[in-house]
């Protein structure tokens, strides 16, 4: 196995087991940072409120906001006047998100195309159904389903720390050429 490929099988096992203690956002952006030498510890407490599709609401997957997170540290600008480096960090981004979905499917076997990137959308592929999250009853009903379980959320923010470091080792590479 090449080395790249251990960090990438590494990030993902870390990103699997770090969502045990709840907060996929956070578990896949502290394992890209460890892997990657990335970030530091303000950044990964910001993502505290991004799980559960951003405070539990069903919005947006929160472990893929944390890849694209750990992406941003690499590629992101670091002046709100640079908007070259602003827009050149968009394909890369829609990259990891197209990646993220094909891996998903990949992994988890989904029947049909999974159509966007909704915490809710997500859980319906894998569970059959969306949960409120907020809702403590529902929220529960999420976690007898396996929510936290190695083959539910654990499985995704292990997909998304793969892909983001698929992404974060492609652009490292692509910067080395480049000088």
């Amino acid at each position: 196995m090449s080395i790249q490929n251990e960090r990438i099988e590494r990030a993902k096992k870390n990103a699997h087991e770090n969502d045990r203690h709840s907060g996929c956002s956070q578990g896949v952006l502290l394992s890209l940072q460890e892997e990657f030498g990335i970030g530091n510890n303000e950044v990964f407490k910001a993502a505290t409120v991004l799980s559960g599709g951003v405070a539990r609401h069903g919005e947006t997957c929160g472990a893929l906001i944390g890849a694209l997170m750990a992406l941003g540290l690499v590629i992101g600008r670091e002046k709100m006047e640079d908007t070259e480096v602003y827009r050149d960090s968009m394909e890369p981004s829609a990259d990891l998100i197209d990646r993220f979905k094909e891996e998903l499917k990949k992994q988890f076997g989904f029947e049909g195309e999974l159509n966007g990137t909704l915490c809710r959308q997500i859980h319906e592929k894998i569970y059959g159904r969306a949960f409120d999250m907020t809702d403590p009853d529902d929220y529960q009903a999420f976690l007898d389903a396996g929510g936290h379980g190695d083959s539910g959320c654990l499985k995704v923010c292990g997909v998304a720390a793969q892909v983001g470091a698929e992404k974060i080792l492609e652009r490292m590479q692509d910067s080395r050429t480049d000088t």
